[in-house]
């Protein structure tokens, strides 16, 4: 894996959300404890809306346009919903926030 430093963990709110820029497009990165982050496609297939600014509750994000719920941890919809959102290799070290950056680099080659 090839991890790129997105910064501290503390810049992500408790249940929130921050958005990192790729060449691929946008990464959704959410903070739903304390030490624990997760990393997904910030767009919803549903009708595209920004699931980083949707509501984090437990391991799952709600959309904002039209509350479809998605697992932060497997990125499959919820519920009566189907769909899926990608995930990404995401992790913490020494305050840090990792995220695998080789699926990025490998899907822009």
């Amino acid at each position: 894996m090839s991890w790129l430093d997105i910064g501290p963990i503390d810049q992500i709110p408790l249940r929130g959300a921050r958005v990192v820029k790729t060449q691929l497009g946008c990464v959704a990165i959410f903070r739903p404890a304390e030490d624990e982050v997760f990393a997904t496609a910030d767009r919803c297939p549903h009708k595209g809306g920004p699931l980083s600014e949707g509501i984090v509750h437990g391991r799952s994000v709600t959309c904002p346009l039209h509350n479809w719920v998605f697992s932060l941890e497997t990125g499959q919809a919820q519920g009566a919903d189907e769909g899926e959102i990608e995930t990404h290799a995401v992790r913490v070290a020494n305050g840090r926030i990792l995220l695998d950056g080789s699926r990025l680099n490998r899907q822009v080659a």
